[in-house]
């Protein structure tokens, strides 16, 4: 099944209707759906022989295959580093983990206890996160076994989650108004966010990890500083309320899909609206950016996808294949394939024709932009006394003394074979020459031996600093955790207080 271009007329026959309905093994991929023929297929004596799986480059986005295996809606997909496999999450409570190979199985997740809102991988492909309306998120390991922790901290669904660009932070946006990260290695609460007076949708970070975007009911769009933990900018929307926010590529962009129907670009660091697509007919649930960042994908109510083209400002495609609202959208990490899924509880894999690039030299580009070259050490750096590099220079040796006259300079060239003019007071001078830089050596040596002892010091200091740090952001969060169950308590307090009151009015 071919993509539809962004024009009227009729729209092309679903993709429900090329795969098989139910799975085998444990409910997950169908193995033995059809693939779509792509054009150019030809018939012969043994089967239907497909096109080449290679999308030329004026060729439209092309559907690969469905997927299913979800007994309800898909709510998130998330491809793995090297677009091997890919994840999605359903209102079915599980999480499944596809193999795109056709000959190997999908694993299925089990352990949250109500709908899972969100999924992602983290940078090296070896961590899931998700986040489900249980009020918790998981980490997961990706393999057969499933296992997986909990990090409880929210008092009402987890909407969304995100990994940092090094893997070792998540952050979660939550209907309890709060935006908490996490930390992935020693899996506990490092600081929470307030700013937003209605349910936070979506937080996401940039691609350097410096900063944190996050949307809410409240209509606003907030800047976050992980640095300081301070909010440094926000945008607001009077037309409606984002439900999806995401950065693009180079993290000087943001996205947002709007319930009004919109798709918004804005610019962090000029605090302006770049652009504001209207293309489709109902709210949008999702956007992905193409590592290019040239192209972004959006999902809708409405039942389909559309590409849009950035630089030109225009729609370029419109997808159909979805039965119902599209929930979730992704590019894959290089860009040459993208996955969606919606309310008809079917995973859609398609093909790009875009420019696929390469995920490793994107994780160095980022890396790059977070850490700068490291000072040189004390001892990388050369001694002040004179070396001598390459070609030998000449020396000049002047001694002058009382009574003497000035024919006791002595001169030495130490140029490559040409001699060497001595006088009486040459061995005297190389003597005294040699003792000097033996003094130099030694008080060289001493300075070097307590800097280093300066050194351990220091670190030693640092050391204890950080493990209070530690000890003071436990406390923090523990204290964070009493506090928001006093809240509740007193939340609850209030309402028989109401019930008594009401009740005493009544009689």
């Amino acid at each position: 099944m071919r993509a539809a271009r962004a024009r009227s007329g009729p729209a092309p026959r679903s993709a429900a209707a090329h795969g098989r309905m139910g799975s085998r093994a444990l409910g997950a991929a169908d193995e033995s759906g059809a693939r779509p023929a792509a054009p150019g297929a030809r018939r012969s004596r043994g089967p239907l022989l497909p096109a080449p799986p290679m999308a030329s480059p004026l060729e439209d986005p092309v559907l690969i295959r469905p997927f299913r295996g979800h007994t309800a809606a898909v709510t998130g997909v998330a491809f793995n580093r090297n677009a091997a496999g890919l994840v999605t999450c359903s209102v079915d409570r599980f999480l499944i983990f596809w193999k795109l190979k056709r000959q190997c199985r999908a694993y299925r997740f089990a352990g949250h206890a109500e709908a899972v809102t969100s999924v992602e991988f983290s940078p090296d492909g070896q961590v899931l996160a998700s986040s489900s309306h249980d009020h918790t998120v998981r980490l997961w390991i990706p393999c057969i076994h499933g296992e997986s922790s909990v990090l409880k901290g929210h008092t009402a669904s987890v909407r969304s989650v995100s990994f940092s660009h090094d893997g070792y932070s998540v952050v979660s946006a939550s209907n309890d108004k709060s935006i908490k990260i996490w930390s992935v290695c020693y899996q506990r609460l490092l600081f929470t966010l307030f700013q937003h007076t209605g349910w936070v949708r979506c937080a996401k970070f940039s691609p350097d990890g410096r900063i944190i975007v996050s949307c809410g009911e409240d209509k606003y769009i907030n800047i976050w500083d992980t640095r300081n933990k301070n909010c440094v900018n926000s945008f607001s929307d009077d037309e409606g309320f984002a439900t999806f926010v995401n950065f693009n590529p180079s993290g000087t962009c943001i996205a947002s899909a709007g319930s009004n129907n919109t798709v918004k670009l804005w610019d962090i660091r000029t605090n302006k609206l770049l652009q504001n697509f209207k293309v489709h007919r109902a709210g949008v649930n999702s956007v992905s950016f193409h590592p290019s960042g040239n192209n972004l994908i959006t999902a809708s109510t409405d039942g389909t996808l559309k590409i849009l083209d950035l630089l030109g400002e225009r729609l370029m495609y419109t997808l159909h294949g979805h039965k119902g609202p599209v929930l979730c959208v992704a590019f894959s990490k290089g860009g040459e394939k993208f996955a969606s899924g919606g309310t008809d509880a079917q995973l859609l894999l398609w093909k790009t024709n875009f420019d696929s690039l390469d995920y490793e030299e994107v994780l160095k580009h980022n890396f790059r932009r977070t850490h700068t070259d490291d000072p040189p050490h004390l001892l990388d750096i050369f001694p002040r006394s004179s070396h001598l590099h390459g070609e030998k220079r000449k020396s000049i040796q002047m001694k002058t003394n009382a009574g003497k006259s000035s024919d006791d300079v002595s001169v030495f060239k130490s140029s490559g074979g040409s001699e060497e003019l001595e006088s009486p007071f040459a061995s005297l001078s190389a003597r005294r020459s040699k003792r000097k830089a033996e003094t130099e050596s030694g008080s060289a040596r001493h300075s070097v031996k307590q800097h280093r002892g300066a050194s351990c010091s220091v670190d030693r200091a640092l050391s204890h600093i950080m493990g209070q740090l530690d000890m003071l952001t436990l406390t923090i969060s523990i204290l964070e955790q009493r506090l928001t169950c006093t809240e509740d308590k007193l939340k609850e307090f209030m309402k028989d207080q109401q019930k008594m009151l009401l009740k005493g009015k009544w009689n």
